[in-house]
């Protein structure tokens, strides 16, 4: 990720479906589109935490419904994390992608894990919808969570032992809360009148 100022800085939102929402979303989100073609989503799958090798070929088609189901999964998420009903609408699309033949690994003579050729755009996404429900469904269900910063909306999952992650990345937003907390206690000081001295004269 790269933050306002040009910055780059590593974001880990903890599961391959939550790593798909910064590529873009509905409404003020649409800005930050990064999959316009299908040579982005195959960028993408090459950034993720897939494992290496996957080739997938990738229509116009379906670039549109894998934006569809990302925004549709951003709400859903966004939702979860603040303990929101889930809509229905956002729900049926996930489901949708997921009942669709998702991407198939194979493994090699040498012991190696491999991709069966043949992937598309719609296994992919079909991979990225069952890992969303694995997520929601599953231990960390809980742990969905959004930045604790004002101005981020970044979504994540506490995969932490102790379950108090509470920024995108500390090295981003969890610095910029510790600067502006200590600027905040520092004005907070020079607002106060000095202290009576208790010496008698």
């Amino acid at each position: 990720m790269v933050s306002h100022d040009g910055t780059p800085y590593r974001f880990d939102p903890g599961a391959l479906c939550l790593e798909l929402l910064p590529t873009g979303g509905p409404g003020a989100l649409a800005r930050y589109e990064v999959l316009h073609e299908p040579a982005d989503l195959v960028a993408w799958a090459a950034r993720s935490r897939l494992p290496e090798g996957l080739e997938v070929a990738v229509s116009e088609s379906e670039v549109r419904r894998v934006r569809e189901v990302r925004d549709a999964l951003l709400l859903l998420t966004a939702d979860r994390a603040h303990g929101r009903p889930q809509r229905p609408e956002h729900l049926d699309a996930l489901n949708e992608a997921a009942a669709e033949p998702p991407l198939v690994s194979r493994l090699t003579p040498d012991g190696t894990r491999a991709w069966a050729p043949g992937a598309t755009g719609t296994h992919l996404l079909s991979t990225v919808a069952r890992d969303a429900i694995d997520l929601f469904s599953g231990p960390h269900g809980h742990r969905v969570r959004e930045c604790a910063a004002h101005d981020c909306r970044l979504l994540f999952v506490d995969t932490s032992r102790p379950g108090r992650r509470r920024w995108c990345a500390m090295e981003h937003c969890g610095n910029r809360e510790k600067v502006r907390a200590h600027r905040a206690r520092g004005r907070l000081t020079e607002s106060r009148p000095p202290a009576r001295s208790t010496t008698e004269g």
